[in-house]
């Protein structure tokens, strides 16, 4: 009974290749962490890829399963095994290429930086996205019957036209962990719309430049969000992937050891 009713849920519905894309998403970027900390510290027989002196970072074969998985998705004819193994493929991709996803976006390497730290948040909610997308895959458990079919496949794209208008307040408020759970979660992504923007933000900057009161209301909670916030949020990330350099060390090779002091 438990084994039917498994294979009811996860085969059928097809939700297995996207189940262990994710797991071997969340598996890479933590097994990629764990070597390149050990590079860092100088432990373990694992060391940088400099061929003729150029750095290899772990991003280019991260674009390369990336591209197999995704095109395997795409052509391969084989059932659930066949799609399953590209999924993992594209999944330890994807792993790889978001581990190093600040490198991309600042073009330079900050991988044991502050700004490295975009890339474990973007991991963490792609993760979290991805599992609550699968778990509500189904979100209204309608059954192959006719008209109940068809209501419940307009009240998904109503919910999901509506996620995405409200994350797209969300980012404009300065909002971005709240506006992306906000395309799947509604309710989060309107907290983040019906709040005040952060200080900085593009819809702060449009609409609250004449009216200081508003900015003023805007700064103090955003000041008393972050002190209140961002201690937790940073010992997650020092946990995950190891605290960054202090700033006479950003210069070095990216996992290698400190240089001497000067």
């Amino acid at each position: 009974m438990v084994d039917g009713r498994l294979t009811l849920t996860m085969v059928d519905t097809g939700r297995v290749p996207p189940l262990l894309a994710l797991a071997a998403l969340v598996v890479t970027f933590l097994v990629t962490r764990g070597i390149t900390r050990m590079i860092r510290a100088g432990r373990g027989p694992f060391r940088n890829v400099d061929p003729g002196g150029m750095h290899i970072h772990h991003v280019v074969p991260g674009v390369v399963l990336m591209v197999i998985g995704g095109f395997g998705a795409v052509f391969v004819e084989g059932g659930v095994v066949a799609e399953s193994v590209v999924a993992v493929v594209f999944g330890m991709g994807t792993g790889l290429v978001l581990d190093e996803f600040a490198l991309i976006v600042h073009l330079h390497d900050v991988y044991w930086t502050e700004q490295g730290r975009a890339s474990v948040e973007v991991t963490v909610l792609t993760a979290v996205v991805v599992g609550m997308v699968l778990i509500g895959s189904s979100p209204f458990d309608v059954d192959d019957q006719g008209g109940l079919q068809e209501q419940g496949a307009l009240l998904w794209a109503v919910n999901l036209v509506v996620g995405a208008l409200i994350a797209v307040v969300s980012f404009a408020k300065g909002k971005f962990r709240m506006g992306v759970l906000g395309v799947v979660i509604p309710l989060v992504g309107a907290v983040g719309a019906i709040r005040l923007a952060r200080p900085k933000s593009p819809w702060a900057h449009r609409f609250y430049t004449r009216r200081p009161h508003k900015l003023a209301r805007a700064t103090r909670r955003a000041a008393r969000h972050d002190a209140h916030w961002n201690g937790l949020r940073t010992r997650f990330q020092n946990a995950i992937a190891g605290a960054p350099s202090q700033p006479r060390q950003q210069g070095r090779d990216r996992d290698g050891p400190p240089p001497p002091p000067e």
